[in-house]
């Protein structure tokens, strides 16, 4: 009687659960669809034989010129676009990683004077959104002759990155201080631990801070927006596809938008498919400590 009772039990359990799982397969396919809908609808476009904005799903035929439009249109300067947004992102990127890693083993491992205060003046900090410095930061870059170029946007990218050092400081918690102190009786340096001992095991955080400091001004819009103004041949990808879709060009280039967004989209999703690992094991391994 008790096993029956038992096997019962376990058989209505499993009815349950399979239930739940059933339910949540269910609410999680629809939301994999909601959110691949317009990726599908996007990359279908771009391969729509007509250049106005179209209301179907499928595209009316197949055809390959609005890709050729990007690089040998004159008035599309696609290549150049992509040049100047390769070159920022890579130097953004280099100086931002550097920059965040360098603070975050600082407020790891360093014991001074306010520096609890510096941990909550930076974690309010950068509570705020960037573009509310714009003007301020538009301004300085005039006074310098820097305004309307490209290395003005790598000063504004990359320089107040060391704000955005909580993960990395998470994961460098998670490294044992036995490392330093091992170092240090050896007679090596603060600087020499850093980067001879913790930055070998430091791969998923690198990896993590690279890609996260490079997606930011692959991606971005509005800084590049207000400092290039009129400076067509300094604009991004962001930027120069935008004025791909205007009230003056929406009707003509609305497809070779939508080609150059799928061409744009691919190194990016590239990279992060095979950093991957790397930049899961940076997000958990830095969510450990705060």
């Amino acid at each position: 009687m008790t096993n029956t009772k038992e096997t019962q039990m376990k058989t209505g359990y499993a009815a349950k659960r399979r239930t739940a799982n059933i339910i949540v397969y269910v609410i999680l396919s629809v939301m994999v669809l909601i959110w691949i809908f317009p990726i599908v609808w996007l990359v279908l476009q771009s391969f729509n034989t007509v250049d106005r904005v179209s209301s179907h799903l499928f595209p009316e035929g197949f055809t390959f010129k609005h890709y050729q439009t990007l690089f040998t249109d004159p008035n599309v300067p696609y290549g150049r676009w992509m040049i100047n947004t390769f070159i920022i992102a890579v130097l953004s990127c280099i100086i931002s990683t550097l920059f965040v890693l360098m603070v975050s083993y600082a407020l790891s491992r360093l014991r001074f004077k306010s520096r609890k205060k510096l941990l909550n003046a930076g974690l309010i900090l950068g509570m705020f959104p960037g573009f509310m410095s714009m003007a301020a930061t538009y301004s300085i870059m005039e006074i310098f002759h820097l305004d309307q170029q490209l290395f003005a946007l790598v000063i504004v990218y990359s320089a107040g990155a060391g704000l955005g050092y909580q993960v990395a400081k998470g994961f460098f918690d998670t490294i044992p201080r036995s490392l330093d102190e091992a170092a240090r009786i050896d007679g090596a340096t603060s600087n020499r631990i850093f980067w001879v001992i913790i930055l070998p095991l430091s791969k998923p955080i690198i990896v993590y801070t690279a890609l996260t400091t490079f997606l930011g001004p692959w991606a971005d819009y509005i800084f590049v927006s207000y400092f290039m103004k009129d400076n067509e041949q300094a604009y991004t990808i962001a930027l120069g596809l935008y004025t791909l879709i205007d009230k003056d060009h929406i009707n003509n280039y609305f497809t070779t938008f939508c080609a150059g967004a799928v061409l744009i989209a691919v190194p990016i999703t590239i990279l992060f498919t095979v950093m991957q690992r790397y930049y899961v094991s940076g997000v958990t391994g830095g969510a450990v400590k705060g």
